[in-house]
């Protein structure tokens, strides 16, 4: 078997490629930057570049497989512009991947995208699962809402459509969790405003695991990759703090400052979308890290 990966060498796009590998599974990778074109018996990569619209569609030859990565980080300041960058990298990689099919001869069964739980509603009350309709009215909602969309447009091409909608992702390696544990290790952690938030979690060996696991059975649909058991903020804060042997002084940061010094981009700190992993586990998939403390254990352990 053969995968196109967009988003390779991002963190959750190295952890796929890893499990890629160890099942025998050759990777194909788009990059926008030519130098880390790497060319192997599994693992070859091929330019391309979104505001110019190219693509190399070599890419494409022998693959059944597209899984679909590749977007702008949300945890940089939201300006203007870079919201335009956000939603732009989502839609326009989908994009130029259907337009570059049109008129190809392929063997592309299936796409597997990367989407978010934040086109869930923000509620500390309500648990989604995957039929609930109603969506967020938020930055993050929006941009989940048009990622999803642009990745309808493959099934015009017989090609099956999965959508992975993920939580947190814990890795030591990257993303919130590093941020998250410095300041607890200096003793000036803190959980978000009143630290009641859902936080729906998911360890990133499980999530990579997930992937696998839909491409693999050949399962369409959506899924939420989340763990079973979503945590507050303040439990979260608490949970980090008691595997780091660090004790947490201060009293929760009010969300009028966060605003003040992240801007549009706090919410990501105070949304909360208490989120159902039951979908993918009545599927049989068994999470290895279905609790929290286990999963830090496991990232923070060094």
């Amino acid at each position: 078997m053969r995968v196109l990966i967009t988003g390779a060498t991002g963190l959750i796009g190295q952890q796929i490629v890893r499990c890629c590998h160890e099942k025998g599974i050759v990777v194909n990778y788009l990059t926008t930057n030519k130098e880390k074109i790497e060319s192997n018996d599994t693992y070859n990569g091929f330019y391309w570049n979104l505001s110019k619209n190219e693509i190399d569609t070599n890419c494409f030859k022998n693959v059944d497989v597209i899984i679909h990565l590749a977007g702008a980080t949300v945890s940089k300041r939201w300006t203007p512009e870079y919201k335009k960058d956000i939603i732009s990298s989502r839609t326009k990689g989908a994009q130029l991947i259907i337009n570059a099919l049109k008129g190809e001869s392929h063997t592309i069964k299936q796409v597997i995208s990367a989407s978010g739980v934040g086109i869930y509603p923000d509620s500390l009350t309500n648990y989604y699962d995957e039929t609930f309709k109603e969506t967020d009215n938020s930055f993050l909602g929006d941009v989940v809402k048009v990622w999803e969309q642009s990745i309808d447009d493959f099934s015009k091409f017989n090609i099956q459509i999965s959508k992975i909608r993920i939580g947190l992702v814990l890795s030591e390696k990257g993303g919130a969790l590093p941020q998250m544990t410095k300041p607890i290790k200096f003793g000036v952690g803190a959980a978000f405003g009143n630290g009641k938030q859902w936080q729906s979690w998911i360890h990133i060996e499980d999530l990579a695991n997930m992937f696998m696991y839909i491409l693999e059975n050949n399962f369409n649909g959506i899924y939420n990759g989340v763990s079973p058991n979503p945590v507050t903020n303040r439990e979260l804060t608490k949970t980090i703090a008691k595997v780091l042997k660090r004790p947490l002084l201060l009293p929760n940061i009010p969300k009028f400052f966060m605003k003040l010094v992240l801007g549009d981009m706090h919410e990501i700190l105070f949304a909360s979308q208490r989120v159902s992993s039951k979908k993918i586990e009545n599927k049989g998939f068994y999470f290895k890290y279905h609790h929290l403390k286990p999963a830090l254990i496991d990232l923070l352990k060094s």
